[in-house]
């Protein structure tokens, strides 16, 4: 599995290097209940092309279930997300799982939200909003690969308000809402330049 994780990971690399910068994010695990330092769980690649369609797909270019799993029940918590440890603090908002998501038979899903608004070129772990992990049941009549997979989701700016805009209201107080105008009041003046043209050439010919 590291070999096809390397693999995918070089292919990322290789594809993305004349246009667009890959940026290797750090995800690690840790108990809820627990005092200990989190331990590693895998390293995502991402393409940080700002056109999402030419955005080569991300990939889990490393991946080690921790032997912390070896000791916990399928019932207890664990918090899942991007760590600095050389400033030993989470620097991403992190999700808590149970460890179900690890036990046999289900394939690890990650899901990397990251911060759509920043200039090509500064991208770092500082910018990765959240991580979230999901064990997908693998179903036994499948052919797909069933190693760990990633998912970029992609923050989008939203519809900003318009500000400073004037209120119009009525006589009683009222805010006044603009009536949509007819096909007539947007388009009369075509049909009166048709009018004076038909006038204007509707003569015999005759002096």
């Amino acid at each position: 599995m590291r070999l096809l994780a390397s693999l995918a990971s070089a292919l990322l690399v290789a594809a993305t290097a004349a246009t667009a910068q890959v940026v290797t994010v750090p995800i690690y695990i840790q108990p809820v209940n627990s005092s200990s330092e989190p331990s590693f769980l895998a390293e995502v690649s991402y393409d940080t092309a700002q056109d999402p369609s030419s955005a080569v797909a991300p990939v889990v270019s490393a991946y080690e279930a921790p032997e912390i799993l070896d000791d916990l029940q399928d019932h207890e918590l664990l918090r899942i997300g991007v760590y600095d440890k050389a400033e030993k603090k989470w620097v991403s908002s992190t999700s808590v799982i149970s460890a179900e998501n690890f036990g046999k038979g289900y394939a690890p899903h990650i899901v990397l939200s990251v911060d759509e608004g920043n200039q090509e070129g500064s991208y770092d772990n500082q910018h990765v909003l959240g991580v979230a992990f999901k064990g997908i049941r693998i179903d036994a009549g499948q052919t797909r690969d069933f190693g760990p997979q990633a998912v970029l989701v992609r923050t989008t700016q939203g519809k900003q308000p318009e500000l400073n805009k004037p209120v119009v209201l009525s006589p009683e107080g009222k805010q006044v809402v603009p009536q949509e105008k007819t096909l007539l009041q947007k388009y009369w003046w075509v049909i009166a330049i048709v009018m004076v043209l038909s006038l204007g050439g509707g003569g015999d010919g005759k002096n």
